[in-house]
């Protein structure tokens, strides 16, 4: 299946201004026959922590926005949105908008305690492995990358890990170490989207990428705004699992 990223800047706390941004860059990678089509964390407001001001309930207007697309353009639009659940308290979810409507959420089990996500936004306990296209696809968020563990629980069932991320210039190396490592030890493809810009003193390189199961670069971006597109075959995974079968010797 053809896969995109959509590595973009944001209009901080903008919505609005953000999803007029990125609706022609998700057309063009629909143009280019991507199927799953992949945003940034946050990626209609920037990673705040002034939720009361940024979120919004579930099934919210950027909620909306990512099913109209989806709908549009006959593919899989995931991205991550600040929103506040049925109980009140707001969380960091990963979307998977399907074309006919169907809304899958993950949300963010480890909130950056860094920039003190974990006072605003509640973290999440529960994992998202979702068919598309043939592809097995389980998502997580920005600072879940950083934890191998949650990754190797879903290693048997996944073919493709998504990773939308607000991931700064100053870590920027760990960044591309880490998609390649969770590639690698999962024999699994990852594609890491990251945004660009800055925001204040804070700036983004992007480098979002697309790795597979030998911990290849299929695809990779620079610092640029730009819509990275590449193959992942389910059939890859079995076969690098097959010839290595590594996994079966985890404890």
């Amino acid at each position: 299946m053809r896969v995109a990223a959509i590595q973009h800047d944001i209009v901080w706390e903008d919505a609005d201004a953000t999803r007029a941004r990125v609706r022609p860059l998700i057309a063009a990678a629909a143009d280019d026959g991507a199927r799953l089509i992949v945003l940034t964390e946050m990626f209609a407001t920037g990673f705040s922590m002034d939720p009361q001001k940024v979120a919004e309930d579930e099934g919210g207007s950027n909620e909306q926005f990512l099913l109209d697309r989806a709908a549009t353009h006959d593919a899989h639009l995931i991205a991550s949105i600040a929103q506040r659940g049925p109980d009140g308290r707001y969380r960091n979810n990963a979307l998977i908008a399907a074309p006919d409507g169907t809304v899958h959420r993950y949300a963010k089990i480890h909130p950056f305690s860094f920039a003190g996500e974990h006072e605003r936004y509640a973290a999440g306990t529960d994992f998202l492995t979702v068919p598309i296209g043939g592809l097995n696809v389980s998502v997580f968020v920005c600072y879940d990358l950083r934890f191998a563990d949650e990754f190797w629980a879903l290693a048997t069932q996944t073919d493709l890990y998504v990773v939308p991320a607000n991931w700064p210039q100053p870590r920027h190396e760990h960044w591309r170490a880490l998609l390649r490592a969770r590639a690698i030890e999962n024999q699994a493809y990852v594609l890491g989207v990251n945004r660009v810009g800055a925001v204040k003193d804070l700036v983004h390189v992007g480098g979002s990428a697309l790795i597979d199961p030998m911990g290849r670069t299929v695809v990779e971006g620079d610092a640029d705004e730009t819509v990275l597109v590449g193959d992942a075959d389910p059939a890859v995974v079995e076969q690098t699992r097959a010839k290595f079968p590594f996994l079966a010797d985890r404890r």
